[in-house]
């Protein structure tokens, strides 16, 4: 004998799901299995006595019919398959603005949720504010979502045998269920002006009260409401809230309820110009799109009771329901949609990673069986555990999103098809950035480009990185002045002669390492009069970047790198030093072949 049931926990907003069966007489929140007593059914409620613990006190547990099996030694962990098909869930945001962190996380949730137990993903747009539209949202919400990696099975553009998914398209649908719950005495029509409400509203506010309507046009008689229809008056529909609402079992907060009827008026379910409200909106296409979980923001939590009523006005079974925590800033502040930066197009635009960002808005929140950095998608599906979602709500620290890009970056550059990626985007953002300034088309090949990565892999925490003018001497040609070289000492010229003899004395197919290199270079310090190596270093870089400081290469990483290419005819192109305090631009070095910039950068930057 199976019995689905849920623990009624001493948090009265927390009851945990469970499963038990008179054979292993078991019983697992999710966390652990505990050995318990034999069951006893009594009235529709499962009790039952624990040894241990809880001194012998009976235990109860709320009965609710499910195929769902128990979590025996011989069971598997199931129970989030809908009771009728397949699960189906579904993001379902609304066109008056672009896609933003708290949007994205929502969509990941669902997404995570559909492919953890082999569901759909669905994109519904829910545009039925259409003074509030802004124009390309929704195909910008869409363009996102699959940059992001989740990608619907369903939604306006790929379409779906439940479609359309725009809601303004849906009109007819939303006008039947309307007038079905007027046929019913669920809903009534309501011809209060907007200068009644208006004035309602004035009143309410003045006394200290909370805003509602007074439920007027409830009590209307039928000769009333016959003549006010034949005159044509304009007019909205309202649902009838009741009291007595049943108490519903969220997947993330338990069990709840909220007598909605007590604190607010009739709520309007279709508009005078036959557009939906949310509320009806929301139900009659969950229903209709075959939704099993609703997995939405807890700001809807507190309006769930009204959407159940509507399900039972209608006839209709309702869906599971769990509500996420909020995100907010890392000080508990919320996230500002005024905040330009919270907007994924922003994030795109300024080199993140979506598996950065997916990684990040998922470390920083719960639902998961680890909590480590650099979790790709696969990974996210694999350790998703809905049992493990709290209450709590979640702080995003973004100061710490270079270094969850930064993990993401070596993993793409490690990946053959992801650099491709990584190639064409730099290609793009060498060109929009520098355009007629880079001279030598070189820079822009694959090859070259493949090997700034590796070199620069660990170092960099965002493509965009390289573009800046810290890189610039990778694309364009370094400029300097002769004041800058004088500077680091009087014997610039000589120092060039030296190096111009040094490239001389190489043999033709002879290779020039990094060590070599650094031996040669200290050797021919020591021949100069007043200069010492450390200047040695700042000349040369100065030459090939144009920059006088920057960051320092650490490590044996990219030495070895270097060490496994024949610089020697880098070297021979290098007789930039003959002019180098009269053409200090005539040279692009970053062009050369085998990139003796990041040789000698490497080689140098340790005295610097």
């Amino acid at each position: 004998m199976l019995l689905s049931s849920f623990i009624h926990c001493s948090t009265p907003s927390r009851c945990f799901p469970i499963k038990t069966c008179t054979r292993c007489c078991q019983y697992s929140t999710g966390r652990s299995v505990r050995k318990v007593d034999t069951p006893v059914l009594l009235k529709n409620t499962l009790t039952f006595n624990r040894s241990g613990g809880h001194g012998g006190k009976q235990q109860y547990m709320r009965m609710k019919n499910s195929r769902k099996r128990c979590f025996s030694s011989e069971c598997d962990e199931v129970g989030h398959q809908h009771e009728h098909g397949d699960v189906r869930v579904r993001f379902a945001p609304s066109p008056t603005g672009f896609l933003h962190l708290g949007g994205l996380r929502t969509a990941l949730y669902n997404y995570i949720y559909a492919k953890k137990y082999g569901g759909s993903f669905i994109l519904r747009m829910e545009d039925t504010d259409q003074s509030r539209l802004v124009p390309g949202a929704a195909e910008s919400i869409e363009d996102m979502l699959e940059w992001a990696g989740i990608p619907p099975d369903e939604s306006p553009r790929g379409g779906g045998q439940y479609g359309p998914y725009l809601q303004s398209q849906r009109l007819s649908l939303y006008s039947q269920a309307a007038d079905s719950l007027v046929q019913t005495g669920k809903a009534y029509h309501c011809f209060c002006s907007q200068q009644r409400l208006e004035l309602l509203k004035r009143e309410a506010l003045r006394s200290g009260q909370t805003p509602r309507y007074d439920n007027r046009c409830r009590h209307l008689r039928p000769d009333q409401l016959e003549e006010k229809l034949d005159q044509k008056v304009p007019h909205v529909i309202r649902f009838r809230l009741e009291s007595g609402v049943e108490p519903f079992n969220d997947l993330v907060f338990g069990w709840n309820r909220h007598e909605v009827a007590q604190v607010e008026g009739d709520p309007v379910v279709l508009k005078a110009d036959g557009f939906p409200t949310y509320h009806l909106a929301n139900v009659v296409d969950d229903h209709l799109m075959e939704v099993s979980h609703v997995l939405r923001g807890s700001e809807w939590l507190i309006s769930t009771s009204k959407h159940l009523l509507l399900y039972r006005a209608l006839g209709w079974k309702p869906p599971v329901f769990g509500h996420l925590p909020l995100l907010l800033s890392r000080d508990g502040s919320k996230l500002s949609k005024r905040q330009g930066d919270i907007y994924i197009q922003s994030f795109q635009r300024s080199g993140a990673l979506p598996e950065a960002l997916l990684d990040i808005t998922t470390h920083c929140g719960s639902g998961f069986n680890s909590n480590r950095v650099g979790r790709k998608m696969e990974e996210l599906i694999a350790e998703f555990n809905p049992s493990k979602i709290t209450t709590h709500s979640a702080l995003l620290d973004l100061d710490k999103l270079p270094e969850f890009n930064k993990i993401h970056l070596q993993q793409r550059i490690d990946d053959a098809v992801q650099r491709d990626w990584l190639v064409r985007d730099l290609q793009g953002r060498i060109q929009e950035v520098y355009g007629t300034q880079v001279q030598d088309q070189d820079v822009l090949q694959p090859d070259y480009i493949t090997r700034v990565l590796h070199l620069r892999k660990g170092h960099i925490s965002s493509v965009s990185d390289l573009v800046s003018s810290e890189y610039s001497y990778l694309w364009v040609r370094p400029s300097f002045s002769d004041q800058q070289m004088t500077a680091l000492s009087s014997e610039t010229q000589h120092i060039a002669t030296l190096v111009v003899r040094l490239m001389e004395g190489l043999k033709g197919g002879e290779e020039l390492t990094v060590d070599q290199l650094s031996v040669e270079l200290k050797t021919l310090a020591k021949k100069t009069s007043n200069t010492k190596y450390r200047d040695v270093m700042k000349i040369i870089r100065l030459a090939l970047s144009g920059l006088q400081w920057g960051w320092c290469v650490q490590g044996d990483g990219l030495c070895c790198f270097y060490a496994k290419h024949n610089v020697l005819h880098c070297l021979q192109k290098v007789q930039f030093w003959f002019h180098l305090t009269r053409a200090p631009s005539s040279t692009c070095l970053v062009c050369l072949p085998g990139g003796l910039w990041q040789t000698l950068n490497n080689t140098f930057y340790g005295y610097l």
